[in-house]
């Protein structure tokens, strides 16, 4: 199939590292707070970082990644980007913290800070927000990553949208302490034949 659109860059975070395109950022030294130090490391500033969950963080750090080097425009609202996620475990880990906080009858207290996050989907709002993001937002939750759904999910946001000519797509996931994330920035381009999208191509990458 030929896709109308081609990847522009990708990022990679698993709990042993971070990887832009083809390069190593940083590698996880003692696992007490990875995500934090994958802040720190790319100089992020946004403080608002240390009151997301998990999945949101992770998913924060790589669209920065993505965008750091890119003159962006972070004060207006941009239509005709959009962000089309997927995860095999939508808001499980935020589900389990939660159902700690009122499992037990006598003492009981729901977290409304930890209840927040119990939608797989904040965390498209978040990268929303973050870099302004106005158009497509959608999340789903597959079995397991799949670089084919990946590339129809891509195929029928830009098909769908005749605006849209930025998409983040991509795997954010976080289970049982353990961030697994595949974001890649695709752009409508028919002249980028050498950065074709392909279904062998995408799961190379994860």
């Amino acid at each position: 199939m030929n896709y109308n659109f081609h990847i522009e860059s990708h990022c990679r975070i698993t709990k042993e590292l971070v990887r832009l395109n083809d390069e190593t950022v940083c590698r996880n030294q003692d696992g007490q707070d990875w995500l934090g130090d994958i802040y720190h490391a790319i100089g992020m500033q946004y403080p608002k970082f240390f009151k997301m969950d998990h999945q949101c963080k992770a998913g924060t750090l790589a669209a920065e990644l993505l965008l750091h080097d890119k003159e962006f425009d972070r004060e207006n609202v941009k239509a005709g980007w959009g962000i089309v996620l997927m995860n095999s475990a939508s808001s499980l880990d935020d589900d389990r913290r939660y159902e700690e906080t009122i499992r037990d009858t006598g003492n009981y207290y729901p977290s409304p800070a930890i209840f927040v996050y119990t939608l797989a989907n904040i965390v498209t709002g978040e990268i929303a927000i973050r870099h302004k993001i106005g158009g497509e937002s959608s999340f789903y939750v597959f079995e397991k990553f799949d670089g084919e759904q990946m590339l129809d999910l891509a195929e029928r946001a830009f098909a769908d949208t005749p605006d849209l000519d930025t998409l983040l797509c991509g795997w954010v996931d976080y289970d049982a302490s353990v961030p697994d994330v595949l974001l890649c920035l695709l752009q409508r381009d028919e002249n980028g034949a050498e950065k074709k999208l392909s279904v062998d191509k995408i799961n190379k990458l994860y």
